[in-house]
């Protein structure tokens, strides 16, 4: 663990059963370094994208541009379970909906929502996890919470599935969408897969399988730039790196609120906010 760590962006295509902790340990192995963490997790039964923050880009994670999520997944209908997925014991059942009753319930899980976590969730409640509660057969009273589901790509209907791809914001459960859909459309139903294909600008297409990460982790380590979305970018003189990483204030010569400031090479240097007619540093990723 003493090599020095790469800084940059891993794309991991997570494999079922496994959770986001299992994939971090794995990088941080491969890469030789602890300095790993994830912006934004899979629950163990889902697969697709994972992104890892790895090296001094784990001080990035409040920045990284992670919306929308885009998720392919399969809604069973004819019964409820715990978990609102297929691991969960089923707790309800009732007769197959009519197609065109899925049809007309998906309007009102379009938009902005009020959306109850699953209880078996990563939710706390005075400092304990709503699926440790749950586990032990008293589950917490969770808070709605808003989240915005932008579409529903519907792509097969059958008298007991539906098939589609969702485009939702962060923090919304895909899981509970499938529990609410089923309840709306007079049925009950559960989130049968699940697989993450988009996380803002990425895409799982460009992720390195799980399972050839050891071989493949060093490689793959992309830019810290990549994750930073649509934000001003300035390129700064050595002078400028200089008063950068000394904590001091350089002039803004491009528009925006928030800038990444990079070297004469484009590499990042540090996260900064406008100041009047300067950038002042947030999170500087280079030392003095």
């Amino acid at each position: 663990m003493s090599q020095p760590a790469p800084d940059g962006l891993l794309l991991v295509d997570k494999a079922v059963g496994v959770t986001s902790h299992d994939v971090v340990d794995i990088a941080r192995r491969a890469l030789g370094t602890r300095r790993v963490g994830h912006a934004g997790t899979l629950d163990p039964f889902a697969t697709g994208l994972l992104v890892l923050l790895v090296g001094r880009a784990t001080r990035l994670a409040q920045f990284v541009d992670g919306e929308p999520k885009v998720y392919d997944t399969t809604i069973r209908f004819g019964a409820e379970t715990d978990s609102d997925d297929a691991t969960g014991a089923v707790t309800r059942e009732a007769g197959l909906p009519d197609p065109a009753a899925v049809r007309a319930a998906l309007p009102q899980l379009t938009g902005d929502l009020s959306q109850v976590p699953p209880s078996v969730s990563a939710k706390q409640v005075g400092g304990v996890r709503a699926h440790s509660a749950a586990r032990r057969g008293a589950p917490l009273d969770l808070a709605p919470a808003r989240v915005t589901v932008h579409a529903w790509d519907v792509h097969a209907i059958a008298a007991d599935e539906l098939r589609a791809t969702i485009a939702c914001s962060g923090g919304t459960y895909v899981r509970a969408l499938a529990r609410d859909l089923g309840r709306a459309a007079g049925s009950a139903a559960h989130c049968a897969t699940l697989r993450r294909i988009r996380s803002g600008v990425f895409h799982v297409r460009d992720a390195v399988p799980l399972g050839e990460l050891g071989d493949r982790a060093a490689d793959a380590v992309r830019s810290m730039l990549d994750g930073l979305g649509p934000i001003a970018r300035e390129s700064l003189d050595a002078d400028g790196v200089r008063r950068i990483t000394h904590g001091m204030p350089v002039p803004a010569t491009v528009a925006g609120l928030r800038g990444a400031l990079v070297d004469a090479d484009g590499t990042l240097v540090a996260i900064a906010e406008r100041d009047g007619d300067d950038w002042r540093p947030r999170v500087v990723l280079r030392d003095a």
